[in-house]
């Protein structure tokens, strides 16, 4: 994947550590308010937190001690003055920091070396596996969804900063790179106001139509120029989907007519792309018998785009019929003369359709029942006495209802919405294609009746039996829910009606995976072991009955839920996983991080890509766990479970996360639409909590609980009862094994227990700061042992090299977010604030920016 580590790790060193030196020295420059003395404070400040912890000291004594030595600050508003002021500087250093990264990317990653195509290329020739590689490639594809989960502190306006600050990074234009430096200092990093779910998928189509778009082009080109004979054009190998604005579970601001904007949107991107596209091919395509073509597609796309009343007037068969006109004229007449732009185009149009991506809906399942009760209530669609009826008895009516619904006899909105919603699928199905909307997910599916809820609601909807265009996506994600998943699945496989409705959807199931809700219930070790069982259970079962099931993984950005080297954790499903696709979500910070150039983008799908393929075509590579290792792993997800539930339990558990992180102050961070509970008004509950503010919460506390708590207790416990050799056996054997281990050690490098010890004394809270504390030093012994490293990440050396430079940034951040933590604690205990409370309330939510912006998959 990279090339040699030395050379690379000095390049790191060169292009992203000296050059922050130096491009930082720009910052006094910056139109901020005593900024050149600003820059020295806060360098100052930085070493006087190091050795401060380095002495034990809290975060509120270092802060006391620095305005005492360092600074004439007076009285508390001008000490909050400066502390606001750091806060401004280091949070344009962590914008900084990720522009040179970007700009370093296509050096420091070798684009052509392990994991990309032109070595899968290699491989596939010197194996002679050719005709296995198109096999393999006639239904294979990496789907690729983004979701607005709000993980992304930086504003539309910043990201663009980032991009253009890049791009002159390259090309080491400082001219133009003190410019940005400068427009940086003016922009504003905060949002007054939540932003609208219309927003944020407003937001995320830049990144489709400015990274995706060119790297998903590019890769396919690719594909097809190294395997002609593979290649399947009813199959693109990639596919987008999207989530903002189809995405309701808990975020009572999505509804229909949002769905259909969003929809309506992601029409308009992809034509803009291809308008683009097709003017860039004016210029080079100037002959006889084309330039008329290429004029009137253009003419097409800029009506779709601008005049209203056209937006139906064009098929994605007649952009593909135009252009394979014009290929025929360019070979016969004009020697073939730039055919690589036209295929390329051709390919995206075969890639992105008219819907650019599939916009999935997704709802809880608690909202289907009582939708259906009422139904029964006010018509005669259902039997009257619907809600008494056992599971069975239910199903059997929803699979019998004949005729639609009229809404108006409803009386909720939401009821009335979720009704609105499934009419609103067909609608985008007419406008973009069957893929602009085919997919329906069920938060919290616990049993078959959840699935067949869905079914009956679409027929409650008028959708027809046999021209049910929609697949129904069953999610499980609480520990009990994995287990019961293959019960729920044989189930669904037994019933007639749904068998059949399986057979008009090709006999594919696709089957929805949630890390986030795993880990915040059973602990890192035991999700990600749940889901790999399931997987294995799941494939089983569905291939008792034939039928092709498709696992969709929802994965957050860090190892907490899910995240980390994901395409390892692909490359190490063995034969007893279905593979045919692989699907999950890219969210919040991960997509700006792992998919915010064009070159990361590409880098990071091939290497998708190729771990889909490579274990199916190349047998040399047998991962399948064997029973010894499937069974040692569940002793390891055992204990570390029994660890973590001890930790999870404890009666202070939540409530010391919410009194030492700044867990409460997230819905004023204005970086989402969706509520950071699922229920407002409800005491706060690990059930309620959603995973993005209960993993960034940790993450800000720098104690990263969900990303590694239990592995070290696992380790022992497998160590006491004298089977260390064996766990030394299945980590040098079980790519699944070390995957878990080195994407834990992310979790455990972002950690730092100085910044919190004053908590381990703390008369209520002290015992779980120590446990959390007892548990990650053992996590560190035993992973350190079992890997042969003499520090966490040594293997990975320039990530390694990254985390300590973004984490030295933020240190100030960290300690002046808990000294304002510590200070409205007091203003509580007196009563009496004066106004200073909401300013220090203000000042923890403004760190929290630079903390996760530097953490870049911290929640």
């Amino acid at each position: 994947m990279e090339a040699p580590v030395n050379n690379t790790l000095q390049l790191f060193k060169n292009l992203v550590g000296t050059k922050f030196q130096l491009y930082n020295s720009l910052f006094t420059a910056l139109p901020f308010h005593k900024v050149e003395r600003t820059g020295v404070f806060l360098s100052l400040f930085l070493i006087h937190c190091e050795e401060g912890y380095g002495k034990e000291k809290s975060p509120q004594e270092i802060l006391n001690s620095y305005f005492e030595q360092y600074t004439s600050c007076s009285n508390e508003q001008q000490k909050l003055d400066l502390m606001f002021r750091f806060v401004q500087y280091a949070e344009r250093q962590v914008v900084l920091f990720d522009a040179l990264e970007d700009a370093a990317f296509r050096d420091i990653h070798d684009m052509y070396g392990t994991g990309s195509l032109s070595h899968l290329q290699s491989e596939v020739i010197a194996e002679q596996a050719e005709e296995k590689l198109a096999k393999k490639l006639q239904d294979f594809s990496v789907r690729l969804v983004l979701t607005a989960h709000p993980t992304q502190f930086y504003p539309g306006s910043v990201l663009t900063i980032i991009n253009d600050l890049s791009r002159a990074l390259i090309n080491d234009n400082t001219a133009q790179v003190n410019s940005y430096l400068q427009q940086l200092g003016k922009t504003p990093f905060f949002k007054k106001e939540k932003p609208t779910p219309y927003d944020e998928a407003i937001s995320l189509i830049w990144f489709l139509e400015n990274t995706f778009y060119p790297a998903a082009g590019r890769i396919i080109s690719k594909l097809k120029a190294q395997f002609p004979a593979s290649i399947n054009s009813s199959n693109p190998v990639i596919r987008m989907g999207f989530w903002p604005g189809g995405d309701r579970d808990g975020n009572p601001f999505v509804n229909a007519d949002i769905t259909l904007r969003v929809a309506e949107a992601l029409r308009g991107g992809i034509i803009k792309c291809y308008y683009l596209d097709v003017r860039r091919l004016k210029r080079r395509l100037t002959f006889k018998g084309i330039e008329q073509e290429l004029a009137a597609l253009e003419q097409q796309l800029y009506s779709n785009l601008f005049i209203p009343g056209h937006k139906t007037n064009i098929t994605q068969q007649e952009i593909l019929d135009t252009l394979a006109r014009i290929r025929i004229v360019l070979i016969e007449e004009n020697n073939a003369l730039f055919l690589n732009l036209l295929d390329d185009l051709a390919s995206r149009v075969e890639l992105f359709g008219l819907f650019f991506a599939t916009l999935d809906i997704r709802q809880d399942s608690s909202v289907h029942g009582p939708l259906l009760d009422a139904v029964a209530a006010n018509s005669d669609l259902l039997p009257s006495n619907y809600a008494t009826l056992s599971d069975e008895e239910k199903i059997n009516s929803l699979l019998n209802i004949k005729g639609a619904l009229n809404p108006d006899v409803l009386k909720e909105p939401l009821h009335k919405d979720t009704l609105a919603t499934i009419a609103a699928v067909k609608e985008i199905q007419q406008n973009n294609g069957e893929f602009g909307c085919h997919r329906y997910i069920i938060s919290h599916s616990m049993n078959a009746l959840n699935v067949i809820e869905v079914y009956g609601l679409f027929l409650l909807a008028g959708w027809q039996k046999e021209t049910l265009s929609v697949d129904i996506v069953p999610l499980f994600e609480t520990i009990d829910d994995l287990r019961q998943a293959g019960n729920v699945m044989r189930e669904l496989y037994d019933n007639a009606a749904y068998r059949e409705h399986l057979r008009k959807r090709y006999n594919k199931q696709t089957i929805m995976l949630g890390f986030s809700d795993g880990t915040k219930d059973g602990g890192y070790l035991m999700a990600n072991w749940s889901i790999h069982k399931a997987k294995q259970e799941l494939t089983r079962i569905s291939r008792e009955y034939d039928i092709d099931v498709v696992f969709f993984d929802g994965r957050g950005g860090p190892p907490a839920r899910g995240g980390g080297k994901t395409h390892q954790f692909y490359a190490s499903m063995g034969r007893d996983i279905a593979n045919e696709e692989i699907q999950l979500t890219i969210q919040g910070q991960t997509i700006s991080s792992n998919f915010g150039t064009v070159d990361s983008a590409q880098f990071n799908i091939e290497q998708l890509v190729h771990a889909g393929i490579a274990n199916e075509i190349f047998s040399s590579r047998e991962v399948t766990l064997t029973d010894e290792e499937d069974a040692l792993l569940q002793q390891l997800a055992d204990e570390g479970f029994k660890s973590f539930n001890k930790l999870k339990l404890h009666p202070d558990f939540l409530d010391y996360l919410d009194f030492a992180s700044p867990l409460r102050y997230y819905a004023e961070t204005n970086i989402g639409s969706r509520p950071s509970k699922r229920n407002a008004a409800a005491k706060l509950s690990l059930n309620d909590l959603r995973a993005v503010p209960y993993v960034g919460a940790w993450s800000q506390l720098k104690q990263n609980v969900p990303g590694y708590y239990g592995v070290g207790a696992a380790l022992e416990a497998m160590d006491k009862a004298g089977k260390w050799s064996e766990v030394e056996k299945l980590y040098k054997n079980s790519l699944f094994f070390r995957t878990l281990l080195d994407n834990c050690q992310m979790a455990m490098k972002k950690s730092y227990f100085p910044l919190t010890a004053a908590y381990g004394k703390h008369p209520r809270f002290g015992e779980v700061w120590n446990m959390i504390h007892d548990e990650y030093e053992r996590s560190c012994e035993y992973i350190l042992r079992l890997t042969g490293q003499t520090q966490l990440m040594s293997a990975s050396p320039i990530d390694q090299l990254s985390i300590q430079m973004r984490e030295r940034i933020v240190l100030p951040l960290l300690t002046i977010q808990q000294g304002a933590l510590a200070r409205i604690r007091e203003l509580n205990e007196a009563g009496n604030g004066n106004g200073l409370k909401e300013t220090y309330e203000k000042l923890v939510v403004r760190c929290s920016f630079g903390i996760i912006n530097a953490g870049r998959n911290s929640a």
